[in-house]
């Protein structure tokens, strides 16, 4: 019922965002008698950060157009190789008339980095992407929101994320011959997983393996969380973390872990630091100071959109 309840409350708070942001500008548009009231700017920045704790955050955009490469822009298209129920293989194929840097983008290595699926979009990885355009041709895993996923095609375990990897670096072997493989946080098990697979099958494995950030061994260095996961029996985590989703949805019925609850145990571990973050864009707003405000903006945006990942 929790999805429920914050999905009706969400719905009924959404005209009232939207009116927040209106007000917002009109309080702040010199060209409105409203804007020329004692306190107009403080009036629309509170309506502002008002619109913004309330609003839906969808999924971002990678936005990638461009990357210099040795001093020539090269533009970016992006596209999805393979399309998977819950997740598309996204290759960001590069584009110049540049004969030298045509012939140097052509022998440049390949790399497949496999984003994380524990709560934010593969957006999160951006500017990683943008680095790595520089001197690789690139390929991402950008996880679909469960909710979006029908039902009908069935659950997602831990063996059909590795299946999924191991899918995704034979296909870009397939056009590459080899490829090297970066995971990021959460994904470094189910990559050493489907690697490990490959090689116990003869099979043909990818050139390098790099796992950044991710507890390989999690007994090791315990953390909060990994103490929450030992003090808690797996029928608890089932009881009070796992919801079905509602039936606006494509994915009525699937049983998930919320994106809203993810987003609020993210905000719990530090939740002065997020309080000060917006009292300072409420200040930001009242100074004027738009590049700041911007920042807080563009990092919100991100941090703000989480997707529901099946149980």
């Amino acid at each position: 019922m929790l999805y429920q309840i914050y999905e009706t409350q969400r719905s009924f708070m959404e005209p009232f965002t939207d009116l927040a942001e209106v007000a917002s500008r009109m309080f702040s548009n010199p060209q409105l008698p409203f804007a020329q009231l004692p306190l107009a700017q403080r009036i629309s920045a509170g309506y502002d950060l008002l619109h913004r704790l309330g609003k839906d955050y969808e999924k971002p955009e990678f936005g990638i157009r461009t990357v210099d490469v040795n001093g020539v822009d090269v533009a970016i298209h992006e596209r999805v190789d393979i399309d998977k129920p819950f997740c598309e293989l996204r290759r960001f194929k590069r584009f110049t008339d540049d004969p030298n840097t045509l012939t140097a983008l052509k022998v440049q290595p390949v790399v497949l980095v496999v984003a994380p699926l524990s709560g934010h979009y593969a957006t999160l990885l951006r500017d990683t992407v943008r680095t790595l355009l520089k001197d690789h041709k690139v390929y991402i895993t950008d996880w679909k929101n469960a909710r979006l996923v029908p039902l009908a095609e069935g659950e997602f375990h831990l063996d059909d994320y590795i299946n999924y990897v191991q899918e995704f670096i034979g296909h870009v072997q397939g056009i590459y011959g080899n490829c090297h493989v970066m995971s990021v946080c959460q994904p470094t098990v189910p990559v050493l997983a489907a690697v490990s697979l490959m090689a116990s099958r003869g099979e043909k494995v990818p050139l390098s393996m790099t796992m950044m950030g991710g507890p390989i061994d999690a007994r090791k260095s315990p953390t909060a969380v990994n103490n929450l996961a030992m003090q808690r029996s797996h029928e608890w985590f089932e009881n009070n973390v796992i919801y079905r989703v509602p039936e606006k949805f494509p994915g009525a019925g699937r049983r998930v872990y919320p994106g809203f609850l993810q987003h609020s145990g993210f905000v719990a571990m530090n939740p002065d630091r997020h309080a000060s973050s917006h009292y300072d864009y409420f200040q930001d707003l009242v100074k004027g100071d738009n590049d700041s405000a911007e920042a807080h903006r563009k990092f919100y945006d991100e941090y703000n959109a989480v997707l529901d990942m099946d149980a």
